[in-house]
C-alpha cells in the first residue's frame, strides 16, 4: 500500500509540475500592450487585399490605425521603422465560421462550450463563452490568422455569433463585432433510407416521414420569426428574451447565417429572405456552384465549408470543391471559406493553404487572398475596419517571408493586430525548439 501511495504522489506531484512549468505551457504568452508609438514598416510587398499589390511600399501606423500606405519607401525619421527587408505583408486571415476558443479538446466534455441544451436557442451568445487564452489560439496567429467569427452549433436556432480579435485577456477584450448573426441550422431536405428497412426496432410502425419532419421543422422557424417580426413592429408591454435576441435580423444590424449544402436548402434560405426581408448569409454551400446565379440575383454570400475535401455526389468531379470558389467568383457570388464545425478550431490554421489550393484551380492568387480577408471582412460587415490594408482601417496585417498561400514557403515572422505587435510562440514552436535541442538538430 505504501509503495503504490508513493508512486501515486509522485505521478500527482510530476502531472502538477509539467502543467504549472512556464516552458511547457503558454502562460508566459501575453496580450501586447495597446500601440502607443506611432510606426513605420518599409521595403515591403503589400497585398492590399482587394487585388492590388504595391511594390516596395510602406505603411505608417498610428493609434492602432493605418494612416499612410504608399509606394517607393522611405525611411521617416521621427518614428521608429521596421525594415521589411523585400517581404511580403498581408492583411490578417479572417477565420469565418470556427468555434475557436469555444471547443477546446473535442473529445474532453468539459472543455466543450459550442452548444446549449434545447432546440430553439436565438438568445445563446456564443461570446461570453469565448476562452480568449485557448492555447489553440496562439497556433492560429502564427499562420496569419488574426481574426475569428465565432458561432455556435446544435439544434435548430444554435444562438447568436460574434467576431473577436485573436489577442485578448477576456472575451471582452476580444470583442471586435458582436452578437452579427443567428444562425440557423437547416434541416436536411433530402430522404436518406432508414438502415432497419423504414421500421422501428421491436415493432412493425413506420417512421415519420423525415422530410415531412424537416418543412414541418422549417415551418417552426418561419412562425417563429413571424412572431418575432410582430413583436419587433409592436408594443412590447413584455419583453421576450428570444424575439429581443433576432430583433436585429428585422433592422439589418444582424444576419441570418442559413447552414445548408444542398440546392433545396439553399433555395429555401432564399425563400427565408423574400419573406423577412432579411440579411441572409450561406453557410456550407457544398452544391452553391449549381444556383450561383439566383445566389447572385438574391445578393445571398456563401461562407464555403472546407475545400480540402471530397465531393458531395459520386458522379460530381474529383476537384469539384477546389474548384467551388472560383464559380463563384467568376458568377460574382462574395464568398470566403471555413473548417467544417467539428474540426472548426484548431483546423483554422490551415486556411490561408486552402486558399493557396484555389488560386491553383481557377482563382489568382490576390483573388485567393480576398477570399479570406477582404470578402470574409464584407461578409461580416466588418470591412469599414478591416480586411485590406488601407487609410482609416484598423492595422491588422502580417509580415511574411515567402507566400503566405504556399504551405512550403510561408513563414510568418511578424504580426499586428490594431498596431501591436503580436508574440507569435505557441505549444507547437515551444515543441519544436525543446526536441531541436533534445536531438541536437540545427
Amino acid at each position: 500500500m505504501k509503495t503504490i501511495y508513493n508512486y501515486s504522489f509522485k505521478f500527482c506531484l510530476i502531472f502538477a509540475v509539467g502543467f504549472t512549468n512556464p516552458s511547457l505551457s503558454q502562460e508566459n504568452i501575453s496580450p501586447a500592450p495597446k500601440q502607443t508609438e506611432t510606426f513605420t514598416v518599409t521595403n515591403a510587398i503589400i497585398h492590399v487585399g482587394n487585388g492590388k499589390v504595391i511594390n516596395n511600399g510602406s505603411i505608417l501606423v498610428s493609434g492602432g490605425k493605418i494612416m499612410e500606405v504608399k509606394e517607393n519607401s522611405a525611411v521617416i525619421s521621427n518614428y521608429k521603422n521596421w525594415n521589411a527587408n523585400g517581404k511580403h505583408i498581408y492583411p490578417g486571415i479572417i477565420a469565418a465560421s470556427t468555434n475557436l476558443g469555444l471547443v477546446e479538446v473535442a473529445s474532453v466534455k468539459s472543455s466543450v462550450d459550442a452548444q446549449e441544451i434545447g432546440d430553439m436557442n436565438p438568445s445563446l451568445k456564443s461570446l461570453v463563452a469565448y476562452a480568449a487564452d485557448s492555447k489553440v489560439i496562439n497556433t492560429l496567429r502564427s499562420n496569419g490568422i488574426l481574426l475569428a467569427h465565432i458561432v455556435p452549433s446544435g439544434g435548430t436556432l444554435s444562438g447568436t455569433s460574434s467576431v473577436v480579435q485573436l489577442d485578448a485577456w477576456h472575451w471582452e477584450d476580444a470583442a471586435y463585432k458582436t452578437n452579427n448573426g443567428i444562425h440557423f441550422n437547416m434541416p436536411a431536405l433530402v430522404n436518406r433510407p432508414n438502415p432497419f428497412g423504414g421500421f422501428r426496432r421491436g415493432g412493425g410502425e413506420s417512421l415519420e416521414d423525415p422530410l415531412k419532419r424537416a418543412l414541418d421543422k422549417i415551418e417552426e422557424v418561419k412562425n417563429f420569426l413571424r412572431e418575432a417580426k410582430a413583436y419587433y413592429n409592436g408594443t412590447k408591454e413584455q419583453k421576450n428574451l428570444k424575439y429581443e435576441a433576432v430583433r436585429g435580423l428585422f433592422d439589418k444590424s444582424q444576419q441570418l447565417f442559413v447552414h445548408c449544402d444542398l440546392v433545396k436548402e439553399m433555395i429555401m434560405a432564399i425563400d427565408f429572405k423574400k419573406e423577412f426581408a432579411i440579411e441572409v448569409v450561406i453557410v456550407g454551400g457544398t452544391d452553391s456552384w449549381m444556383i450561383a446565379d439566383q445566389l447572385k440575383n438574391a445578393n445571398i454570400p456563401v461562407i464555403l465549408s472546407e475545400p480540402h475535401s471530397l465531393p458531395g455526389m459520386a458522379d460530381d468531379a474529383i476537384d469539384l470543391p477546389y474548384k467551388t470558389g472560383y464559380l463563384l467568383q467568376k458568377a460574382g457570388v462574395l464568398f470566403t471559406i471555413c473548417q467544417d464545425a467539428g474540426d472548426g478550431f484548431w483546423q483554422q490554421r490551415c486556411l490561408p493553404f486552402q486558399a493557396g489550393t484555389m488560386a491553383a484551380y481557377g482563382l489568382t492568387k490576390e483573388e485567393a487572398l480576398s477570399a479570406i480577408t477582404l470578402n470574409a471582412a464584407k461578409i461580416l460587415k466588418i470591412d469599414g475596419q478591416t480586411g485590406s490594408i488601407e487609410v482609416g482601417k484598423d492595422a491588422n496585417f502580417v509580415i511574411c517571408e515567402g507566400d503566405i498561400l504556399d504551405m512550403m514557403t510561408s513563414k510568418v515572422t511578424d504580426a499586428f493586430i490594431q498596431g501591436r505587435k503580436l508574440d507569435l510562440n505557441n505549444k507547437q514552436t515551444e515543441l519544436f525548439e525543446k526536441y531541436k535541442r533534445k536531438y541536437a538538430i540545427k
